[in-house]
C-alpha cells in the first residue's frame, strides 16, 4: 500500500473516532502528517478527490453521503474511483492488480493513473468500501 492508500485508510480511521470531522478535514490532517504541510505530495488532488468522491457517494463505511469536494473540477477523479468500485464488485480478483483495474476504468483510453487506484484498492482491501 503506497502513502496515498495509507492516507485514505488512516483518514477513515480518524473519521471513526473523531466525531464532527469531515472527510476533507480528515484527509488533510492525515496528509499533513504523512507528507508534510504544504508539500506537493500533500496537496496532490487526484488521490484526495478520489477519496472525497467515494465519501460523497456514500461508498465508505461509516461516512454519510454528502458534498465534500473542495471544487467542482474534482469530478473526474471521483468518477474514476466510483467506476473502479463498480468494477471491483463485478471482478473482485482485480483487487490485487492496480494496473489492470485502471485499464478497465479507462476503457481503452491510454492514460497513467495518478494514485486514484491506490486509494480505491487500499480502502477496498481494508474493508472500508461498502460492497
Amino acid at each position: 500500500m503506497n502513502k496515498y492508500g495509507q492516507t485514505a485508510v488512516k483518514a477513515v480511521q480518524q473519521l471513526q473516532v473523531n466525531e464532527g470531522w469531515t472527510p476533507l478535514y480528515a484527509w488533510n490532517e492525515v496528509a499533513n502528517e504523512t507528507f508534510g504541510v504544504g508539500t506537493a505530495a500533500q496537496k496532490k488532488g487526484c488521490p484526495k478527490n478520489a477519496f472525497l468522491g467515494l465519501c460523497e457517494d456514500g461508498l465508505v463505511q461509516g461516512v454519510v453521503q454528502g458534498i465534500y469536494a473542495e471544487r467542482s473540477g474534482s469530478q473526474k477523479n471521483k468518477n474514476y474511483a466510483i467506476q473502479a468500485v463498480q468494477i471491483l464488485r463485478d471482478k473482485p480478483e482485480l483487487a490485487g492488480d492496480k494496473l489492470e483495474l485502471w485499464r478497465e476504468v479507462m476503457n481503452g483510453v491510454e492514460m497513467s493513473h495518478n494514485s486514484q487506484m491506490d486509494v480505491v484498492l487500499s480502502l477496498w482491501n481494508n474493508n472500508f468500501i461498502i460492497r
